[in-house]
């Protein structure tokens, strides 16, 4: 059995600093760096590829809403043509620097508030996966199995690869839980780790209604600006030592 161990980096910006950015990249097999528009400026993404390339990490985009002070977690309301462009301009700017470590860009995950609205919206959805596809098919969308994300690379015939979540709460439909609601993030150490080798080992969490809901889980993620994120990702990845669950990037496991 393998599964990909996840994290959101490089997002920080100018003199904040996001995140244990150097502590965290040894621990996991991908990373999916802030391409500058949630987050991220060029000297953070050139440190964080460099970072990556030194540990041997996978480096995939991670593209957001051009909303620096909401973090990318604002819904924003843009037409098909404008969100491929947002995106295309992210994995531009985040493969240039991929390109001089003399590295290979190997996925995408959207952020936050375009993740969401992706994982529901048919229409974005297919405009995100379009965009990858202009840029390069043979990059891997990492989104969650039963959202519409997944769903429209498979019918573009772009790679994909099914995402969960160590430190988020799920509705009954497979989707996040709005962080505007209680409970949304995960922070218990011991909750997390029973969920995350529940979802590798069965295909299975239990949502916030208390009915288990199926998932399908090739890679976890653990956000990289959780205030708990070093400690989860260092439990789940001994834990999944001891399973015997073999950490493998997402090339290796699509």
């Amino acid at each position: 059995m393998k599964i990909d161990l996840n994290s959101d980096l490089g997002e920080s910006f100018g003199r904040y600093t996001l995140g244990c950015d150097e502590q965290v990249v040894p621990l996991v097999t991908s990373i999916n760096a802030a391409c500058g528009f949630h987050a991220g400026d060029p000297s953070v993404m050139r440190k964080t590829v460099k970072l990556a390339k030194e540990a041997g990490v996978s480096v995939g985009a991670h593209p957001g809403f051009d909303d620096l002070q909401g973090f990318g977690r604002r819904n924003m309301n843009l037409s098909s043509d404008e969100l491929q462009a947002c995106v295309l301009y992210q994995l531009g700017a985040l493969d240039a620097f991929v390109k001089a470590e003399g590295m290979k860009l190997a996925h995408v995950k959207p952020h936050g508030a375009m993740y969401n609205m992706a994982a529901k919206d048919r229409t974005m959805a297919m405009a995100v996966c379009e965009a990858v596809k202009m840029y390069d098919p043979n990059l891997i969308i990492l989104a969650q199995e039963s959202g519409q994300l997944y769903q429209c690379a498979g019918e573009l015939g772009l790679p994909a690869a099914a995402e969960v979540f160590a430190d988020r709460a799920y509705e009954e439909d497979g989707t996040l839980v709005a962080r505007s609601k209680p409970g949304a993030v995960i922070t218990d150490p011991d909750e997390a780790l029973a969920r995350v080798l529940r979802m590798i080992k069965e295909g299975k969490v239990t949502a916030v209604t208390g009915r288990d809901i199926s998932v399908r889980a090739d890679s976890v993620c653990v956000h990289g600006d959780g205030e708990s994120a070093l400690e989860f990702i260092r439990r789940i990845r001994s834990a999944c030592e001891k399973e015997g669950i073999v950490l493998s990037p997402l090339k290796e496991i699509v």
